[in-house]
């Protein structure tokens, strides 16, 4: 390099050592946090005053790709890089130059000892260390490989401490899975009664079921590698069995093969012995997995049935006599055709099995019994038959005389220039097999839809207490214009509009429908229901549309909320008024429904008598895939901007939250009908008065007090103006550990206010529990915008306890905390 541009680059770097805060260079989010926290009072000081050790590992910490921690000074002020972010969950807002006990005050117990053991120069890593902390992921248990190690100063002084980190919270997880997966394998294995073995990617056999063990009658070590096995094998089979072995491990095919393994007795038996490959994500083969089923007798079967054939063809007689000392008395259908399908001979046991009789088989094609979607797979298997080739098990759909199909099983054998076979009815087992599937179907898609509702019901959480902030500013600053008190109006519009901002935001995060709605269920007559109904339905879907309503006599009574019910019906008209744009006919009906075990189970509902509440039209209708996701979140075939996709998922979501199902049916060209099953209610009707909205709320008496919690700021501040205006004193706190320590106070508290979703690890229930041990006679008001564990309602709710739901209006918030506090 030249002297000019040697000269250049000093340049360069003289001048970037010359800016105050260019440590900071290269930090991102996590520099930007730095410059704009306010360091007057820290002691630290400005960052431009920082000693030339704490920049330089600053600077270091800040510009690592991997995630890493820097304390600094006596205090252990902390600071981290844009990688540490997703370790700080609700604390990285404020934790940059916080203290480290601080951040971590609900992991301190077990960080302080590693934090003083690395100041006394013991160097320290951790691996897969478990550890429960908040992160952006919620509250939930981590594991994570770190390092601790001292800083030294200029002077060999301690000057800080330096945290390597990383979560390996995936891969200790994934490890449990696979030993839980290996361990369910090996159950699994063991209590299958066939055997069961397994070998290293180069063939060597090393494991063995107890089954396997226990017909050999020797220890494992005694078959471990495929010589000492085959001293197992028959003599006569071992060459070609290890021939077929040796080419599965070749060419990483399946291994399939008959022959005879010997018995602790000295006696060998027929086993049909399978292998297949697991292999990992790249195609490598991990491990060999095998099976040995015993078809011993099923050999001698088809070793009977080709005697039987070739006597039959020396001697009829002899022939008759056979096949019928072992065709009469076997339940398996027995068949001999030709090459090309033709039946040459049937046992008696197709007359019981398929209702065919011999005399309507023989001469017929066998192809005109197997169901048309096994035809093309049939030919092929007939095809291996004339090259030679047999099959241990061939599975396919063969017709009855009645009509129906049933599936056989067929171990099959050429010989002597035809096909000989043995064929099970194995019907049943593919009807259970058929369920079985079914079942874990439906399993994933509850688990899914569960799954679903937990994110949404954060999500409508969030969203009511943003409700609560703007409904309730507004209010307030309606209230100050009437009282002349102008000057206080800012400070609630300026909360309403940051409020409607972040509402604004949030809107485009909401996901599917959830179950944890606040419901207020009721012995609701639905007849009634419907025919209140009636008008608001009739303008809804215009004149263009026909409404009838056929209604049930002496309808049941069902237990919902039947504002949500009311909502769910009408969605149902809504979309169906959709589906007929150019006119038709809706029809709303109910009837009762009576389901034994059989009937419910088919529509996944316990047996029991239901009132189903029915909405059909003559519209469009769905296609099978389109009705397949139709009550899935999101999805709609309407274009974007007219449909959300929520409706039918929120209506299937209020129903199974009732204890009821929905069930849907359609067709291209046939119309919907929308069935909602609800459970009767042997109750009576009940009619609730309407609140008065005019009923003023009485003012407080002289040194009331009134604790309000609540995580949202603008609400608690809402709550406190109001209690105010009533002439309440208010202390306020933002999460159940900090209310705690007021009510452990002297004070004077008359009544708790809480929310009932709370971070911090309590929530609104388990504070109001915990200060009722502290103060026996304490009255509670929850706020919620839904119910994390269980319904809020009057039938949980005891004189000294009252429930508000966001967003909520002043008026009923007033009257409620003065009936709990005055006792009314």
């Amino acid at each position: 390099m030249s002297p000019h541009a040697t000269g250049g680059c000093r340049s360069v770097g003289l001048a970037s050592v010359t800016r105050p805060l260019g440590f900071l260079d290269g930090g991102g989010e996590a520099s930007r946090m730095i410059r704009e926290r306010d360091w007057t009072n820290h002691v630290l000081g400005p960052p431009e005053t920082w000693p030339g050790e704490l920049r330089s590992a600053l600077s270091l910490v800040l510009n690592s790709p991997e995630s890493m921690i820097l304390c600094w000074g006596p205090e252990l002020t902390f600071f981290f890089n844009e990688t540490y972010f997703p370790l700080l969950g609700p604390r990285l807002s404020w934790a940059m130059g916080e203290r480290l006990d601080i951040v971590w005050a609900d992991a301190w117990a077990q960080a302080k000892p590693i934090v003083e053991a690395a100041f006394e120069g013991k160097r320290q890593r951790f691996v897969d260390l478990p550890w429960e902390l908040d992160t952006d992921r919620g509250a939930r248990d981590t594991w994570w490989t770190f390092s601790y190690s001292r800083i030294l100063g200029a002077e060999g002084g301690i000057a800080g401490l330096f945290i390597f980190t990383n979560e390996t919270t995936d891969r200790v997880l994934s490890d449990a899975a696979l030993r839980e997966s290996e361990a369910q394998f090996r159950a699994f294995s063991e209590a299958t009664p066939n055997h069961v073995w397994a070998a290293r990617p180069n063939g060597h056999l090393d494991w063995f079921n107890r089954q396997l063990l226990t017909y050999a009658g020797l220890p494992a070590e005694r078959l471990t590698g495929f010589m000492q096995w085959g001293r197992i094998v028959h003599p006569d089979d071992f060459a070609p069995a290890s021939e077929r072995w040796a080419e599965a491990l070749r060419s990483g095919g399946t291994y399939d093969a008959e022959f005879r393994i010997r018995r602790f007795d000295g006696s060998f038996r027929w086993f049909l012995v399978r292998a297949e490959p697991v292999r990992a994500e790249d195609g490598t083969i991990l491990r060999w997995v095998g099976t040995s089923t015993d078809i011993d007798e099923r050999r001698r079967h088809a070793a009977a049935l080709e005697q039987f054939t070739v006597r039959l063809e020396e001697q009829v007689r002899e022939r008759t006599a056979d096949r019928n000392a072992l065709w009469q008395l076997t339940p398996d259908l027995m068949l001999r055709c030709s090459f090309e399908g033709v039946v040459i001979a049937t046992n008696p046991a197709w007359l019981a099995v398929l209702g065919w009789d011999e005399a309507e088989l023989l001469g017929a094609s066998l192809l005109d019994l197997v169901h048309p979607d096994d035809h093309e797979r049939t030919l092929e298997g007939m095809g291996e038959l004339a090259d030679g080739r047999g099959h241990a098990r061939f599975d396919n759909r063969y017709l009855c005389k009645s009509g129906a199909y049933r599936w056989i099983s067929w171990s099959t054998r050429p010989g002597h220039g035809a096909i000989n076979a043995i064929g099970r009815d194995i019907t049943l087992e593919k009807e259970r097999a058929e369920a079985l599937a079914k079942a874990e179907e439906a399993l994933h898609q509850s688990q899914k839809m569960e799954a679903v509702g937990q994110l949404t019901g954060g999500l409508a959480h969030d969203f009511n207490n943003l409700l609560a902030g703007i409904s309730g500013s507004l209010e307030l600053i309606q209230t100050r214009i009437h009282q002349g008190r102008t000057g206080e109006v800012d400070r609630y519009l300026s909360t309403a509009q940051a409020a409607t901002k972040r509402a604004s935001a949030l809107t485009h995060r909401l996901l599917a429908f959830s179950r944890r709605q606040t419901l207020d269920p009721k012995a609701t007559n639905v007849n009634a229901l419907v025919l209140g109904m009636e008008d608001l339905v009739r303008r809804t879907i215009g004149p263009e549309i026909t409404l009838r309503i056929q209604l049930a006599e002496g309808g049941w009574l069902v237990r919902v909320d039947p504002n949500q019910l009311e909502n769910a019906l009408l969605n149902l008209c809504i979309n169906a008024r959709d589906a007929m744009p150019d006119g038709g006919c809706l029809t709303i009906a109910t009837a009762h429904e009576s389901f034994d075990e059989a009937m419910a189970r088919e529509r996944d509902l316990p047996a029991g008598d239901y009132l189903s509440l029915i909405v059909s039209d003559t519209g469009t209708g769905m296609a099978p895939d389109v009705l397949a996701r139709a009550m899935e979140p999101f999805f709609t075939t309407k274009p974007i901007g007219v449909g959300t996709g929520l409706g039918l998922s929120m209506i299937y979501g209020f129903v199974r939250q009732s204890g009821g199902q929905v069930q849907m049916r359609s067709g291209p060209g046939a119309g919907t009908c929308a069935t909602l099953y609800l459970p009767r209610d042997e109750g009576e009707e009940v009619q609730l008065a309407e609140p008065r909205a005019d009923e003023p709320a009485a003012p407080a008496q002289e040194g009331q007090c009134v604790l309000v919690v609540d995580d949202e700021a603008f609400v608690r501040m809402l709550i406190v103006d109001v209690l105010e205006d009533l002439g309440y004193r208010a202390l306020e706190a933002e999460d159940g550990p900090s209310a705690l320590a007021i009510l452990a106070t002297d004070a004077r508290i008359d009544l708790l206010v809480t929310d009932v979703g709370l971070p911090n690890g309590m929530n609104g229930r388990q504070l109001a529990e915990a200060a009722r041990e502290l103060r026996k006679a304490l009255k509670v008001l929850f706020v919620t915008g839904y119910a994390e564990t269980a319904v809020l309602n009057a039938d949980h709710l005891g004189d000294d306890t009252r429930v508000v739901t966001k967003p909520f209006a002043l008026a009923d918030l007033t009257r409620k905390i003065s009936m709990l506090v005055s006792g009314a």
